[in-house]
């Protein structure tokens, strides 16, 4: 029986809740700022002024979906996770509902990606999702 608990520990790591806050903000901004370069890659081919109007828009509408959005899912992780105890599962930086979420967001890209949009278009759907990630991540970072 001792075996058998010790494996079940292997499975779900735990850890201090502050490398939950950490990795959180890590993956946020990572993502994000990938996301952000992807965007930005896109509109380096693309002629002047058309890329710059699109960076803009892009920008702004990243603030947007983080201040009516990104922050919101932001600070109901930040209360879930304080809620935990002392050293809970690596995995529970996300709600598991979010890792739902994640992976229709994956899709989603890879759908865009794939459906011949303008690229003007996904451009500024990329740097619109990776600022409101950014700026979010700063939220993980604001509570550390």
């Amino acid at each position: 029986m001792a075996k058998g608990s010790a494996l079940l520990k292997w499975y779900k790591p735990s850890v201090d809740r502050y490398w939950l806050l950490l990795l959180a903000g890590s993956m946020w901004s990572l993502v994000g700022l990938g996301l952000c370069a992807v965007g930005c890659r896109w509109l380096s081919s693309l002629a002047w002024p058309g890329n710059l109007v699109t960076a803009i828009a892009g920008f702004f509408s990243g603030v947007l979906v983080y201040a009516f959005a990104f922050s919101r899912i932001v600070r109901r992780n930040l209360t879930r996770i304080a809620e935990q105890p002392a050293r809970v599962c690596l995995f529970a930086f996300q709600a598991w509902r979010s890792y739902a979420l994640i992976f229709v967001m994956m899709l989603t890209g890879w759908l865009l990606r794939h459906a011949r949009l303008p690229i003007l278009l996904l451009a500024a759907i990329y740097l619109a999702i990776g600022t409101a990630l950014a700026l979010a991540s700063s939220l993980y970072y604001e509570q550390l």
